[in-house]
């Protein structure tokens, strides 16, 4: 003798899945871990201003990609402001994995040589990185707050 599923049955196990995989799909991503600087140098030397080019590795803990959409950081180094920086390019963020965000940030030089003596004296700095991540997928995006404090190796010269 065949069991007969009812059409009720049917709808209410679809129902089902898709109320998982709706929920699945929109939990919240978890914060970005900030791991290291990468390839630090100048850019650019000027008498008043200088241009910085660095990558900001971080680790995407999440089971999904995302996609970086924007950030605003402040960057300083021994608790001394050295720049701000801004950019609103996509870069994508692998699932699991560390992924580089490239900067070029515009810098007073009056911080720059200040900094600099202080990172060839000391070998060793204190750098800290303070502002916001937008990232998310697709039509969702979340501000990842971002305030990393780490001593560094970072040689300007």
């Amino acid at each position: 003798m065949k069991k007969i599923i009812s059409p009720f049955t049917t709808a209410k196990f679809c129902i089902s899945i898709l109320l998982t995989i709706l929920l699945i799909s929109c939990s919240s991503p978890k914060e970005l871990e900030y791991r290291e600087i990468r390839n630090f140098k100048v850019d650019k030397l000027g008498l008043k201003t200088s241009t910085l080019k660095t990558d900001l590795v971080f680790f995407n803990p999440n089971n999904f990609g995302l996609q970086l959409k924007k950030f605003d950081l402040d960057v300083f180094v021994d608790n001394n402001f050295l720049g701000h920086t801004t950019n609103d390019q996509l870069v994508a963020i692998p699932k699991k994995s560390e992924f580089a965000i490239p900067v070029k940030m515009d810098v007073e030089m009056k911080n720059l040589v200040k900094n600099g003596f202080n990172a060839l004296v000391n070998k060793e700095v204190t750098l800290k990185v303070v502002g916001t991540i937008r990232a998310g997928n697709g039509t969702i995006s979340k501000n990842f707050p971002i305030n990393y404090e780490m001593k560094q190796n970072l040689s300007l010269f």
